[in-house]
């Protein structure tokens, strides 16, 4: 597909695409590659950590709320996110990742509608690609949860609008988070018909009602979200376009990739009496590890990432 990166660890900026990223900006890269054949792939990342590795590979980020509610507090995906501490985060992330896709997870866009209005205006100012911005009311939760309550529709489209007369370059997926089936797809119609950029029904529950919110969404992109343990089927990128999927997003498999490696690591440490393991050929050291993140400084923004061997 296209939208994963091939070889880029070895492979450098050249100077026609340093031209580009200066002159195209986030949100119409990222409209573009949403309209191309391929279905455009987004990483979930929690941290500059788990960032530094998935943009190696794809050539999309999302800013998961599940993994930054995580990461950053150590809490539930249930509205604990203070808005200055993702927009703070986007913008570490942005100066490292210049050329790379930066999708937002601004939840209900923290509530109050100026507030998101205002949210949009600092993430567009310092270079998010687009946000996604839910129809939830608080107390909210996962969108694959149980338990979430929705905001009366004329309230949310009217959020919406806001938002939309607010951005100027910005990439707005609009989500719905409803459960009943008759909901799910009059709200895709409502959603698709509006100015958004793409449609998110989040918590679809199988190929079949994928295929339902297609057909009631008519031309409008349509994204997928993939989480581990969630209640949406697991489909390949292939399988996806057959449905008419546009765009994917892949929540956390950074976030439990790295919750199943600590946790083997650390009973390893225990039972091996605090011996560190001999390491196996593909472990990280030192030396690997600051290579990775010496390619996130400023100043080698353009140069090729070359793995340690060590």
């Amino acid at each position: 597909m296209g939208s994963i990166r091939e070889d880029i660890s070895v492979r450098p900026v050249g100077a026609r695409d340093q031209v580009r990223r200066q002159t195209v900006r986030p949100g119409q890269r990222l409209r573009e590659a949403i309209g191309s054949q391929d279905v455009t792939v987004l990483i979930g990342i929690f941290d500059m950590f788990s960032a530094s590795l998935a943009a190696r590979h794809y050539d999309g980020l999302f800013v998961s709320g599940f993994g930054f509610a995580a990461s950053h507090y150590g809490l539930p995906d249930i509205g604990f996110i203070a808005w200055p501490d993702m927009v703070g985060f986007v913008q570490r992330l942005r100066l490292a990742f210049p050329s790379h896709h930066l999708l937002v997870d601004i939840d209900d866009g923290y509530v109050d509608p100026e507030v998101a209005c205002h949210v949009v205006r600092h993430l567009e100012a310092i270079g998010a690609s687009g946000v996604i911005l839910e129809d939830q009311k608080r107390p909210r939760r996962c969108g694959h949860a149980d338990g979430k309550q929705i905001l009366p529709l004329e309230e949310y489209l009217a959020k919406l609008e806001l938002v939309l007369g607010t951005r100027d370059d910005l990439v707005v997926v609009a989500r719905t988070d409803a459960t009943d089936e008759a909901e799910i797809l009059r709200r895709a119609e409502a959603l698709a018909a509006t100015d958004a950029d793409v449609v998110l029904v989040d918590g679809v529950r199988s190929v079949e009602w994928i295929s339902k919110v297609r057909a009631v969404t008519g031309t409008k992109p349509l994204l997928f979200n993939q989480i581990a343990g969630g209640r949406s089927p697991r489909l390949s990128l292939p399988e996806l376009q057959d449905l008419g999927v546009d765009m994917a997003i892949y929540s956390t498999p950074c976030l439990f990739a790295a919750q199943t490696a600590i946790e083997e690591a650390l009973i390893a440490l225990k039972d091996g009496d605090g011996r560190l393991p001999v390491p196996h050929p593909n472990a990280i050291g030192v030396a690997a590890a600051t290579a990775l993140l010496e390619h996130n400084i400023s100043r080698h923004q353009g140069h090729p990432y070359v793995p340690s061997q060590a």
